[in-house]
């Protein structure tokens, strides 16, 4: 009973952090809820073993990397329907140059976006980004000179930005 509620107490403290995490990585509020939700039920399963280590959250997160990866490995393999909706949902993004980050980010291939993430978000070393995408570590450093690339061409940096309004 105590470690159901260990469990329960690490939920309440971190489950908004990582829904953040999750949107980090799909870009989407709908599949970072259904990222973070899996990988809580899979913590939950694991939760004797990972709590011993100290090192739930951790454990979460590579559960999520991992979930999204395979998630759009599935998805590229699907057929899509290019019939567009009725009507256009838009969620609400930051303004200013926010928002253009933000687009930016969603704009890149999947697998640079992740890279991105993992390195600037999650602080991981090249190493352990191939390690949780299964890829090498070259693969790695392409997809963020690439991804960073495209960003900084994309988006302005502040000081230039300040510089022009005077």
């Amino acid at each position: 009973m105590h470690e159901i509620s260990r469990f329960e107490d690490f939920v309440a403290e971190r489950a908004d952090a990582l829904l953040r995490y999750g949107y980090l990585l799909s870009g989407n509020p709908h599949d970072a809820a259904d990222l973070t939700q899996e990988a809580l039920i899979r913590l939950h399963r694991a939760w004797p073993r990972v709590r011993q280590k100290q090192a739930p959250e951790g454990y979460t997160r590579m559960i999520m990397a991992r979930l999204h990866i395979s998630i759009w490995r599935l998805r590229r393999r699907e057929r899509l329907d290019w019939a567009l909706p009725e009507t256009a949902q838009l969620d609400v993004l930051p303004s200013g140059i926010e928002e253009d980050l933000w687009r930016a980010l969603g704009a890149l291939p999947r697998k640079q976006r992740a890279v991105l993430v993992l390195r600037y978000y999650e602080d991981l070393t090249d190493a352990e980004i191939a390690d949780v995408l299964g890829v090498s570590r070259g693969t790695v450093r392409s997809h963020a000179s690439l991804g960073l690339a495209k960003l900084r061409s994309a988006v302005p940096h502040p000081s230039e930005i300040d510089g022009s309004s005077r």
